[in-house]
């Protein structure tokens, strides 16, 4: 008799977990997208810094549907905004702000993501932050290649370490 029971118990237990997975599951039927990688990327070679961000779909993406991203802009004033296409066969959509300055390290900002059909009907949207953890300032006056071919700047040659003299620097007294 004992047996019976604690077979009947560890199969109630078990349904129950399936149910609750289940339920679990659902949850998130709404979400096209999930954040899957944000990062400030610095390219030394060319001397600038730029918001990355990438998005994971978690269901088959639609036709016509855009992400427009508004990133908070290190140097102050408006928000930077991007509208990117969003193509329904990739794997991942990866939304890239323009070059940024004044990126401070330890200060987070704040990036909010809309996901639109092709009417601009809201889909999905969230809500971010991203913190660098280094200073603009590790980054060349100017790129250290131009050109198709990463051909070597001419301006560079003799400052090794990227700086030139007298180089006007960017205006960062409205960063937030």
């Amino acid at each position: 008799m004992f047996r019976k029971n604690s077979r009947s118990m560890v199969f109630g237990a078990a349904l129950l977990a399936v149910a609750a997975l289940g339920a679990c599951r659902d949850s998130g039927k709404e979400q096209l997208f999930a954040i899957s990688g944000k990062l400030f990327e610095f390219n030394y070679r060319l001397g600038i810094a730029a918001y990355v961000v990438t998005l994971n779909p978690l269901r088959p993406m639609g036709e016509g549907q855009v992400a427009v991203v508004s990133f908070q802009n290190p140097a102050g004033g408006d928000p930077i905004i991007v509208n990117q296409k969003i193509w329904p066969k990739l794997p991942h959509i990866t939304l890239t702000s323009p070059p940024l300055t004044c990126v401070v390290k330890d200060k987070p900002y704040s990036i909010s993501i809309r996901i639109e059909d092709a009417n601009g009907t809201l889909l999905q949207s969230f809500e971010t932050t991203l913190t660098s953890s280094m200073d603009q300032s590790v980054l060349p006056d100017r790129p250290l290649v131009v050109g198709p071919v990463y051909e070597l700047n001419k301006d560079m040659v003799g400052h090794v370490d990227g700086k030139l003299p007298g180089e006007p620097k960017p205006d960062c007294s409205k960063a937030t």
